[in-house]
């Protein structure tokens, strides 16, 4: 009897997609929400000691498959969103180490395939509304005159003159790269120049100044820098008013025939951590973990609005992070929480917590609730699983750094589908897992967990090598012990880099 009823289970496994699209008659809605910095174990579902209520978020996990090994292609915020959108490694671009500025150049190259363009293709409509940190094409005021982009801690005075036109729209933004819909900020809620871009077109000019604000004078967490601000720009209202949009379009498209996806990258839980009143006190982990659930209560005003709206049967959700959580040691010390569960390091490391993200995917009927893949994922995957789900192909020459993961999101997959993915830190520092071993040819974090850099004494080993199904917390370097796959990784590793196609 057990036999025979794995045998259906088997089959109904098999069946489900064509079976979900023969009772539609659509493809579903997608909705993509990107939080920023949020970690692996802020997500009590993941994490059972954590220190935060995330109910709705513990939901999707319940209803839905979360994925134990899923990774960003980045430790940082641009590069993963690269990789997101192009479905390819963010360091085949110049973009090696980093992350933009709020007047930088985009980055997407024109004519590049994205997600949206492919989507585009398939007859969705499409929106972005969010926080977009690919860089944009400023109009100049003066084109004989550089656009000086500001970055870390430059000086901003009032009265700054950035040479830009805020009355011209901007190029290659997300109008640009296949979103029919568009409502941004232009970088991190930290960078400036602060104000809401629809549709490629500044909503309102930044004429105003702020003066920032400083963790040291403020609180740990609250912090921007100095610039020029939009006049009616709410800081504590970015969160809301972002989200607020995203589900009026949802509203706005409940009534079309054409599928929608929406692109709704999330600028919280990255600083500045602001937290509205009703979040103030709901963890135990500080102004950090009421902005994780201000992030989790925003995730809950999307569900319940694909509820109202009828779309739930025919709509898949994905709730993931752009990489682990900022998280240091010395919020270690005044919290029980662990942002980034038992993964050493933090955002912008080399180490797993900085790429190591939740992952969480729900479709009912189609992907079976309340189940795990231990399958390793990567950021870059989005474009080619959309299209294994839609049954449609992806050009040669696009998504190059893309796998289909869909049989893992509905639980056909049988063997390891990714061969290995290629990371790299805030200051450029790689690595490559490939199955059980991550490879990484320098020591240190290379990102903002010290020591950065470690230069190894004689006799040393000059890189690391990590069992992670033994050794996830990465305490046990066998580089040395197990020589002939360090060379294999190495030489792996490097062919990806000179590989660099752009």
């Amino acid at each position: 009897m057990l036999l025979l009823t794995c045998r259906i289970t088997w089959l109904y496994l098999l069946l489900v997609p064509s079976f979900a699209f023969a009772q539609t008659g659509d493809p579903p809605n997608i909705i993509y929400i990107l939080a920023d910095d949020m970690g692996y174990g802020d997500l009590k579902s993941l994490n059972a000691a954590s220190q935060i209520p995330t109910p709705h978020m513990d939901q999707l996990v319940q209803e839905g498959v979360h994925f134990t090994d899923a990774h960003t292609n980045s430790a940082v915020c641009t590069p993963t969103r690269y990789g997101i959108l192009t479905g390819r490694y963010a360091f085949r671009t110049h973009l090696k180490q980093g992350v933009l500025w709020g007047y930088s150049p985009a980055l997407i190259e024109p004519e590049r395939a994205t997600v949206a363009t492919f989507l585009q293709d398939q007859g969705y409509h499409t929106a972005c509304i969010g926080k977009w940190h690919l860089g944009l094409d400023w109009v100049k005021q003066d084109p004989q005159q550089e656009i000086k982009d500001v970055k870390w801690n430059d000086r901003v005075p009032q009265g700054y003159q950035d040479n830009v036109d805020y009355s011209q729209p901007v190029s290659n933004g997300p109008a640009n790269h296949g979103f029919d819909y568009s409502l941004i900020i232009p970088a991190s809620l930290d960078m400036s120049p602060y104000c809401y871009l629809r549709n490629n077109v500044v909503v309102q000019p930044p004429t105003a100044y702020t003066e920032g604000k400083s963790q040291e004078a403020d609180g740990r967490g609250v912090f921007w820098r100095e610039g020029k601000v939009s006049p009616s720009f709410d800081f504590d209202r970015v969160l809301p008013t972002l989200v607020d949009s995203a589900c009026a379009y949802v509203k706005r498209r409940a009534s079309q025939a054409d599928p929608f996806f929406l692109y709704l990258p999330l600028p919280a839980p990255h600083t500045p951590w602001l937290p509205t009143e009703a979040h103030h006190d709901r963890s135990e982990a500080g102004r950090y973990g009421d902005f994780v659930t201000m992030v989790d209560a925003m995730v809950g005003q999307v569900m319940q609005t694909v509820a109202e709206n009828g779309l739930t049967e025919n709509t898949l959700i994905i709730v993931t992070s752009d990489n682990g959580a900022d998280w240091n040691p010395e919020d270690q010390k005044q919290y029980a929480h662990r942002a980034n569960h038992i993964y050493k390091g933090r955002k912008a490391d080399i180490y797993e917590a900085g790429h190591r993200v939740p992952f969480v995917a729900r479709w009912p009927g189609v992907i079976p609730a309340g189940q795990r893949s231990n399958q390793i994922m990567c950021s870059t995957d989005l474009m080619a699983t959309l299209a294994g789900m839609l049954n449609a192909s992806v050009a040669e020459t696009a998504g190059e750094d893309s796998e289909n993961l869909w049989p893992a999101f509905i639980g056909t997959d049988r063997a390891p589908i990714r061969e290995e993915i290629v990371h790299h830190s805030l200051r450029g520092v790689f690595s490559i897992r490939q199955g059980k071993w991550k490879y990484t040819p320098h020591r240190g974090s290379g990102g903002f967990t010290e020591p950065v850099t470690i230069a190894p004494n004689p006799g040393e080993p000059s890189g690391t090598l990590y069992d992670l199904e033994a050794d996830p917390r990465e305490e046990h370097n066998l580089y040395e012990k197990y020589p002939d796959k360090v060379a294999e990784l190495a030489e792996q590793l490097k062919k990806y880099q000179e590989n660099n196609t752009p």
